[in-house]
């Protein structure tokens, strides 16, 4: 691993960083969905975070559970 000094900043030039989710199995939230998926599953954001939660449609607000997280996205599932 190189760093280098430029402009009295350091730069690693090892691995990028990796974004950890916002969201973590088992975790609920209060959610409304915004958009639909290609596959029909509402689409709702956690800071930013797309969640994909099955059986919804756009408009709906809805308590969810996480069930799978991935890098970039996750799904829920609606609860109560």
């Amino acid at each position: 691993m190189e760093n280098r000094k430029f402009g009295g900043k350091r730069f690693d030039r090892g691995k990028p960083r990796v974004r950890q989710p916002p969201v973590k199995v088992g975790e609920r939230y209060k959610v409304k969905i915004e958009a639909l998926g290609k596959g029909g599953d509402g689409i709702a954001r956690i800071r930013g975070f797309v969640v994909f939660v099955p059986k919804t449609k756009v408009g709906d607000e809805v308590e969810i559970v996480i069930n799978s997280v991935k890098q970039k996205f996750a799904f829920g599932e609606v609860i109560g």
